[in-house]
Formats: structure tokens, C-alpha cells, sequence
């Protein structure tokens, strides 16, 4: 019974700070501008912490799912990629398995 207590604590944990590292990534924190404006591969972090995102943007009024700053088509097709891929859309092309 223990060992299943210290595995969920261990697991908390685990998350807790996964969501505390995410924080400081999200859009619209500041850290892109006219000169550097979010890529491609923000577009792609975006995308996949923007669940995470709304939840922060209800007590921050800064903190949006989109970051504004982005260099066009590139950050929109990474932010899309992501979106679709860490929802499940790319499950399509698994292998189903077949049932005994």
C-alpha cells in the first residue's frame, strides 16, 4: 500500500514541476519582440502547452495560448502541428490491433 502512496507522490511531484518549468515559456511573457519574434519551434511549444496556457491565462492577463510576435505562416504551422499532434490526431496513422 505504501509503495502505490509513494508513487502517486513521486508522480505528483513529477507534474507539479513539469507545470511550473512550462510557466515560464508561455506566450505572451514578454520575452519576444520586433526583432526577435516567436519561430517555428515556439510555434510547436505553444501548441503543445496551450491546455496549460488557458489555465494560467484565467489569473494572468498576459499569459495568452497564441503569442502575437511570431514570424507568420512558420510559428502558425509549428502551433498546428502541435495542436494536432498532442490531441491525439496523429493516432490515425497507428496500427489498430485487432481483437482476440
Amino acid at each position: 500500500m505504501s509503495e502505490i502512496l509513494s508513487k502517486r507522490f513521486k508522480l505528483s511531484i513529477l507534474i507539479i514541476l513539469v507545470l511550473l518549468v512550462s510557466t515560464g515559456c508561455m506566450p505572451g511573457d514578454g520575452s519576444y519582440n520586433l526583432q526577435k519574434p516567436a519561430n517555428f519551434l515556439s510555434g510547436i511549444w505553444h501548441g503543445w502547452i496551450a491546455p496549460i496556457s488557458l489555465i494560467f491565462s484565467i489569473g494572468k492577463s498576459n499569459i495568452r495560448i497564441y503569442e502575437t510576435i511570431n514570424t507568420g505562416f512558420w510559428y502558425d504551422l509549428g502551433f498546428y502541428i502541435a495542436i494536432i499532434s498532442g490531441f491525439g490526431g496523429l493516432s490515425l496513422s497507428r496500427k489498430k490491433r485487432k481483437g482476440n
